[in-house]
């Protein structure tokens, strides 16, 4: 099993790696990231003490955008080959789908965690620099957050982030086995979630749904103020993310298993 596994690994290397795509998309996701992030932190301003501002979550802002593009490469990496019909030579030459799910899913894995340490230290380094001149200093109650523990759960639970909305989206898309589907899938949990849980006018059900959508749960790692007002601590955020990546990869690996290619 481990030598299937192991070439099972290299193909889909291969393939990642020789598709122009991969790339650009690789880049955007840094680019965007970075962007986003510094904007943010030039663009917010904290004028007294503890003005009610989470540093990092300014300064990582960007993963919200990053995290799109970083979906629609996982989306690609499986949904392409049942566009164009490759799966059937995929499964061919490695019989053992579920092998060929999980390489998929280390392959994205490893591209996703490589793209995605580069975007979060661009974002973090820029939000050093610009958020002290824009008044998150010791005077206003805020320097010593900008470099603690805290705020390098943050920045390492971000990275953490886009891996496992990577691993959701290979898992959604092995379970709707299509490109376009599978990015719509994706992105409307991610993103629509959110604006569901804002018209419940319930405040228990409202905190309900933060505390089980993708995003919201998940961004909450980023958390370093106020932490007894999140919906969930950072660390089950992160979870309540994994309980979703790896319920979709098992969902999509079952799938993939009893249908036809």
């Amino acid at each position: 099993m481990s030598g299937v596994f192991t070439d099972a690994v290299h193909a889909e290397w291969t393939k990642l790696r020789t598709v122009a795509g991969t790339a650009w998309l690789l880049a955007a996701a840094v680019v965007l990231t970075v962007g986003l992030s510094a904007a943010s932190a030039a663009g917010v301003s904290c004028d007294g003490p503890h003005c009610g501002q989470d540093p990092a979550k300014v300064g990582l802002l960007g993963v919200m955008l990053g995290q799109a593009v970083v979906a629609v490469l996982a989306v690609l990496a499986v949904g392409e080959e049942y566009g164009t019909g490759m799966i059937r030579v995929t499964f061919a030459a490695v019989p053992r789908r579920e092998a060929v799910l999980a390489a998929k899913a280390l392959v994205v894995t490893v591209l996703t965690a490589a793209a995605g340490t580069v975007a979060v230290l661009g974002s973090a380094l820029t939000a050093l620099v610009l958020l002290p001149g824009n008044g998150f200093t010791a005077a206003n109650g805020y320097g010593p957050r900008l470099a603690t523990a805290a705020t390098a759960r943050a920045a390492c639970g971000s990275v953490l982030y886009l891996v496992l909305v990577a691993l959701l989206a290979v898992g959604i898309t092995a379970l709707v086995r299509d490109s376009a589907s599978g990015i719509g899938a994706v992105l409307g949990l991610l993103y629509l979630f959110p604006i569901v849980a804002m018209v419940i006018s319930n405040p228990d059900w409202h905190r309900h749904a933060e505390q089980i959508g993708p995003m919201q749960a998940g961004l909450t790692i980023q958390a370093t103020t106020d932490l007894a007002q999140q919906p969930l601590t950072p660390w089950q955020g992160i979870g309540v993310l994994a309980v979703w990546a790896f319920g979709a990869l098992a969902v999509g690996g079952v799938t993939m298993r009893v249908r036809d290619a």
